[in-house]
């Protein structure tokens, strides 16, 4: 018996994100796409670094995305830095738009993914970290690797 339930693929990470900002909610939303750019992301072209979303009339959108022309694409090709719409439930965009009106928070894209053969993404609801908070995380993170080390290295 096959099994129906497919694993998500990661397409693209925003590792910078978790650097910059405090993460605090997640949202899975699916993204308005054209033909060469949905080939182009299977290709793994697509690059969410300095990338941002925003709420627009009710509606969110994903800005500085870049997503590279598709390789066997044409004339027909599409812009690779073009505005591209979210597709969210009309409660999560209240919610978000509640949110995003608070100071310092920020909606950034963490993740693109296929799920079921569709194109996601996940946005995150972010608050900014300051300079000494990324200091801070670096420590952390730098001892806590020689943690793992010296554990590692007494078996």
């Amino acid at each position: 018996m096959k099994n129906d339930t497919k694993k998500d693929m990661d397409i693209t990470v925003n590792k910078k994100a978790f650097h910059d900002y405090f993460i605090d909610d997640r949202y899975e939303a699916g993204i308005s796409l054209v033909g060469t750019e949905v080939k182009a992301i299977r290709e793994g072209k697509a690059n969410l670094r300095d990338s941002f979303a925003r709420v627009e009339d009710d509606e969110v959108f994903l800005y500085r995305c870049n997503i590279a022309p598709y390789s066997h694409g044409n004339i027909t090709n599409h812009d690779p830095e073009r505005k591209r719409r979210l597709l969210l439930h009309k409660g999560e965009i209240r919610k978000l738009i509640g949110k995003t009106e608070q100071k310092g928070f920020a909606l950034i894209p963490i993740r693109i993914y296929l799920k079921n053969g569709r194109v996601k993404v996940e946005l995150a609801l972010a608050k900014g970290k300051k300079e000494y908070d990324k200091r801070e995380d670096i420590k952390r993170k730098e001892s806590q690797r020689e943690i793992e080390k010296a554990f590692k290295n007494s078996r």
